[in-house]
């Protein structure tokens, strides 16, 4: 989780952002961020992260509400993709490996130069 705010907070993409949910127990933790960035578009994370699992959902939308693009591993489209659990919507629902938020936040910046 602390590395999850470093990132969130040394960004030079970064704008404003706002922690949604936060719990923790001895072993876990679940945060929920909303980010504005520097041009106005949207970032929405959540992760669970425990022992033994590592899940993760990274939004990020135009300020209209417009899908760009969305990282995630949860476990509920086509079992026959290459990369399942990881996935992307572009909208189009394509391949991905599992992804952080350190790149996720690299490939944005990319986008918006």
């Amino acid at each position: 989780m602390l590395k999850t705010l470093k990132l969130v907070e040394e960004s030079k993409i970064v704008k404003e952002y706002e922690i949604q949910d936060f719990k923790q127990g001895r072993k876990f933790y679940y945060l929920r961020i909303k980010i504005i960035l520097v041009e106005e578009s949207e970032l929405y994370i959540k992760e669970y992260v425990s022992e033994t699992e590592y899940l993760y959902s990274y939004h990020w939308q135009d300020r209209d509400g417009t899908l760009k693009i969305r990282w995630d591993n949860a476990p509920h489209h086509y079992k026959d993709i290459k990369t399942f659990p990881h996935h992307k919507h572009t909208p189009y629902l394509e391949e991905s490996t599992e992804i952080g938020l350190e790149e996720v936040l690299k490939i944005i910046e990319g986008r918006i130069k």
